[in-house]
């Protein structure tokens, strides 16, 4: 559902704001490139110089397979691969027994020109899963380098590549930003990554381009898996990170590879090879059963892709914590739009307001005894206190709940369809997971939260704030299951116990702001992933009442989080260093980042 259709006129009004905004991030990557896209003589030799002083030279197989691709585009990849300044490479070459003949000539040159190049024709059509595993059979090298036969690697790819390992000795599985490069040499199209999400990855392939593995790995998990054709790299990623710890997957978060667009490559758009998508499917489906996970994947936006974790049976009980104020009028409708509004079949309402306001809420709400909303809720709970900050009256609602799933939810909100709980439960009971956001939208259909971003805007700062619901975003993360470094307690759900074995929101150094964003850290630090998730909706109900954003935070909250989370402020790891820090929009411009 689009945000003009739903959302009436204001919608509308977003969408063409979107257009004019997606015109102006196309001109800021072209004035980006202009300072960033190329490399003059002093980088060069700088780099050059780097190289020299490394202890360790990897060697580093490019695997290529080649079937009947045009000459120029053929020559042009080669050629990206000889121009690299670091020069301890191997190409790894498969011909899949292409009819063209200008495939062998150009090979067969290339391979008398450079002994670096190594060429294998194989004698009969294997697809391209068979052609790269003939092409891996050759590589010799400690890490191999997946390149496909009409793209292109930046001349500084495997200098990034070779100094990562350097810096990291224990890396196994490297991945690098990428752009898209037309039949005229125009780059566009830039995707700047977050380091290792696993939850976007299951989306989408996070990987792709530029990808490097340690060799032996490779072998190890038999290399690429014939049947998975125009998905065999996905597949490929999912196995190895089956076999190695999360701290041996590094990303550079730097352009190192140009993917060609053409009318038959998946660059071209979702539509584009329709099998290769569903092979993406049943490979993260078959990895997900091999880690013992009771889940289905179904395909969503741009042919991309939703993992949905089976809930058990029964469903466990959710403890819905809402906060009131002096509003009962208010309170009341809150808690009747959650009611009307929840199809999750197992909950209790804890309703956490002022002192003194217990028993008129509690009368207010004796009507959800019967008629429509009965059975709605296993248990009603009313909670008076006397804390002024937000964060402590959270934590009384929490120290009340019976339930093996906590979630919180400003009562400002409605929910937009009736399965958002169980879509947020379904992943905060998965172990590895700590908090689970959700998506919230303004009246307008443009994002209220969108997961939170550390050390941009201010302190923290909201991801892809104000712009329209059904919008892409940043490589397609406002319409996919993804991961942050924390998510808004206006809508955040938690196991009971793992909320209070971390003793819940900090609500002495953080009473009313930023006290789930230190909560999500420090999740996060003991290994726990924050999951933020599009397909649990809920909308502001009235713009003038709490729940903005916008608001300045304390100077004694922002000290304190300063002073408990600087690594963070300096770097979210789930954000890209070459998109601006002034605002949480992914916009980028020419002094975003740097190339060193």
């Amino acid at each position: 559902m689009r945000a003009g259709s739903e959302f009436g006129i204001n919608g509308v009004a977003v969408l063409f704001r979107h257009k004019f905004r997606s015109y102006l991030e196309k001109r800021a990557y072209r004035l980006w490139l202009k300072s960033h896209g190329s490399l003059d003589n002093e980088t060069r030799d700088k780099h050059r110089r780097s190289v020299s002083g490394f202890i360790y030279k990897p060697l580093i197989s490019i695997i290529l397979p080649v079937f009947d691709i045009e000459e120029k585009w053929l020559r042009q990849a080669i050629g990206s691969v000889r121009r690299q300044l670091y020069e301890n490479w191997e190409l790894c070459i498969a011909d899949d027994c292409s009819m063209a003949p200008h495939v062998r000539t150009v090979l067969e040159e290339y391979r008398d020109l450079d002994p670096r190049v190594k060429v294998v024709f194989r004698s009969q059509n294997g697809h391209i899963a068979a052609a790269s595993n003939s092409a891996l059979e050759l590589a010799t090298g400690d890490f191999a380098v997946l390149l496909d036969h009409d793209d292109e690697l930046s001349e500084d790819a495997l200098f990034y590549v070779a100094k990562e390992i350097n810096d990291h000795p224990d890396v196994r599985m490297i991945y690098s930003d990428e752009d898209l490069i037309d039949t005229n040499g125009r780059r566009y199209g830039p995707k700047f990554k977050p380091d290792w999400s696993r939850d976007l990855f299951y989306s989408a392939n996070l990987i792709t381009h530029l990808s490097a593995y340690a060799t032996s790995v490779l072998r190890e998990i038999g290399g690429f898996t014939v049947g998975l054709e125009g998905s065999q790299d996905y597949d490929l990623a999912l196995r190895v990170v089956e076999r190695i710890d999360e701290s041996q997957i590094r990303h550079i978060p730097k352009i190192l590879y140009h993917w060609r667009v053409i009318e038959t490559s998946v660059a071209s758009g979702g539509e584009a090879k329709p099998y290769a998508h569903q092979a993406a499917r049943d490979a993260i489906a078959a990895h997900l059963e091999r880690m013992g996970r009771k889940a289905t994947v179904t395909k969503t936006v741009h042919n991309l892709h939703r993992v949905h974790y089976e809930l058990p049976e029964p469903t466990p009980l959710v403890s819905l914590i809402l906060l009131s104020d002096t509003d009962i009028d208010f309170t009341v409708r809150s808690v009747a739009g959650f009611a009307s509004n929840t199809g999750y079949p197992n909950m209790e309402l804890i309703i956490v307001c002022a002192e003194g306001y217990q028993g008129v809420i509690e009368k207010r709400l004796e009507s959800f005894a019967g008629g429509e909303n009965a059975g709605k809720f296993a248990r009603f709970s009313v909670l008076g206190s006397d804390k002024a900050g937000v964060a402590a009256k959270l934590n009384l609602g929490a120290s009340s709940a019976l339930g093996e799933v906590i979630c919180f939810a400003d009562a400002n909100l409605k929910p937009i369809g009736a399965d958002w709980l169980g879509e947020l439960v379904s992943f905060a009971l998965q172990d590895e997971i700590g908090a689970v956001g959700a998506k919230l939208l303004y009246p307008n259909g443009t994002i209220l939260h969108g997961g939170l971003l550390i050390g941009v805007g201010s302190t923290v700062g909201v991801a892809h704030h104000k712009w329209p619901a059904e919008a892409d975003g940043n490589i397609t993360r406002i319409r996919l299951i993804g991961n942050y470094s924390a998510v808004s307690a206006s809508c955040l759900a938690v196991r009971k116990v793992l909320f209070e074995d971390f003793e819940g929101f900090n609500d002495a150094d953080f009473p009313d702001r930023l006290f789930d964003a230190d909560f999500c850290l420090r999740l996060g630090k003991q290994g726990f992933r924050i999951v933020w998730t599009p397909y649990a909706r809920l909308v502001q109900t009235d713009k003038n009442r709490r729940l903005n954003p916008e608001e300045p935070v304390s100077t004694s909250e922002n000290e304190s989080f300063k002073q408990r989370w600087q690594e963070k402020i300096e770097y979210d790891p789930f954000y890209n260093p070459n998109l601006k820090r002034d605002s949480g929009d992914f916009s980028v411009g020419p002094d975003s980042d740097q190339r060193s």
